[in-house]
C-alpha cells in the first residue's frame, strides 16, 4: 500500500456538456482528456484524485464521439474536493480550453435525502440515443431522398465492420428510429450538398454514422464523392412517443442549483436544446 495521507474526498460532482467543433473534430479522445486535465489545472479547479501509486484526476467521460466527428453534446463528470459555483467553473474551464473545445453547460449532481452518491454509470444509462447530422457534399437532394426512403423501408440491413473481436456483421436498420433529408439546411450550405438528420439508438455493437452510410450504399448505391461531415447534435433519453431526445442533464437541474447558461449571473447565450444545429462542422479540414 502506498504511504502518505489519503486523497481528499469528493464533496461535489459536476456534470459538464462540451462541444467538439471545427478542426478539433480530428482530435482523439485521449488528446481531449489530456486537454481537459490541463485546463482543469490552469483554471484552478479543485479536482479530486484517486488513491494509489499513480493518482488520476476523477474525471470520467460518457458516450464520447469518434475521432473525425464533430459534436455538440459530449459529456464528462468531474469530482471536486471543495464546492464551486457551476457557472464559474463553466466560465473558467471554457477559457482554459483551446478554441473548438467549448463548455456548453455545467450542472451539479445532487443526491436526494438518504440516497447514495450518484455514479457515472447512472448518467451513462440516460444516453439512450444520439441525433446526427451528416452533410454529403456533391450529392443531390433527389438521390439522398431516394436512398433514405429505401433505407427506412427495409426490414433489416446488415453491414460488416472490423471490431476488436474481428469482423462482425450486424443489422443497422433496427438502430435507426428516424432519418430524414434536411432540405432547408442544404439550401443554406456554402456548397451543393445533401444533409441528413437521423436519430440512432445506442446499441451493442454500436451503430455509427459510417455504418449507416454503408447501409445507404447497399440499398441505394449512394456513394458520396467526398468524405461526409458528421456532427452529433444531441444525445440523451429517447422519447418513445415523439421519437425525440430529452436533455440528459434535466434530472440534475430539477434537484441541483442553476448553472452554466441557466445561471443569470453567467450571462451569455441561452443553453442550446438537444438537436439545435449550432456546430461548425462545415469548416474544411
Amino acid at each position: 500500500m502506498p504511504e502518505g495521507p489519503a486523497p481528499a474526498p469528493v464533496t461535489q460532482r459536476l456534470r459538464v456538456r462540451y462541444a467538439k467543433r471545427g478542426r478539433l473534430r480530428f482530435t482523439s479522445h485521449r488528446d481531449i482528456s489530456r486537454a481537459v486535465e490541463r485546463a482543469v489545472r490552469r483554471a484552478g479547479i479543485p479536482v479530486a484524485f484517486s488513491a494509489g501509486f499513480t493518482p488520476h484526476p476523477k474525471i470520467s467521460y460518457a458516450g464520447a464521439a469518434a475521432t473525425g466527428v464533430a459534436s455538440e453534446a459530449e459529456y464528462l463528470e468531474i469530482g471536486l474536493t471543495a464546492p464551486r459555483d457551476p457557472a464559474r467553473v463553466r466560465a473558467d474551464l471554457d477559457a482554459a480550453l483551446p478554441p473548438g473545445l467549448d463548455i456548453v453547460d455545467v450542472v451539479p449532481v445532487r443526491a436526494g435525502r438518504g440516497e447514495a452518491p450518484a455514479k457515472p454509470s447512472a448518467f451513462a444509462d440516460r444516453l439512450q440515443a444520439s441525433e446526427w447530422r451528416i452533410r454529403l457534399d456533391g450529392v443531390s437532394d433527389d438521390d439522398a431522398a431516394a436512398a433514405v426512403a429505401a433505407f427506412m423501408a427495409a426490414e433489416n440491413i446488415e453491414v460488416e465492420r472490423l471490431t476488436k473481436k474481428g469482423r462482425r456483421r450486424f443489422d443497422v436498420r433496427a438502430a435507426v428510429s428516424a432519418c430524414e433529408l434536411d432540405r432547408r439546411a442544404a439550401e443554406a450550405a456554402d456548397a451543393p450538398c445533401a444533409i441528413l438528420r437521423m436519430v440512432v439508438r445506442h446499441s451493442t455493437p454500436a451503430v455509427r454514422p459510417d455504418d449507416i452510410l454503408t447501409g445507404l450504399r447497399q440499398v441505394a448505391d449512394l456513394a458520396p464523392p467526398s468524405p461526409p461531415l458528421v456532427t452529433r447534435l444531441a444525445q440523451g433519453p429517447l422519447d418513445a412517443d415523439t421519437g425525440g431526445l430529452a436533455d440528459p442533464l434535466d434530472p440534475d437541474r430539477e434537484t441541483g442549483l442553476p448553472s452554466g447558461d441557466d445561471a443569470a449571473a453567467a450571462g451569455g447565450p441561452a443553453r442550446p436544446h438537444p438537436g439545435d444545429a449550432a456546430s461548425a462542422d462545415a469548416v474544411s479540414a
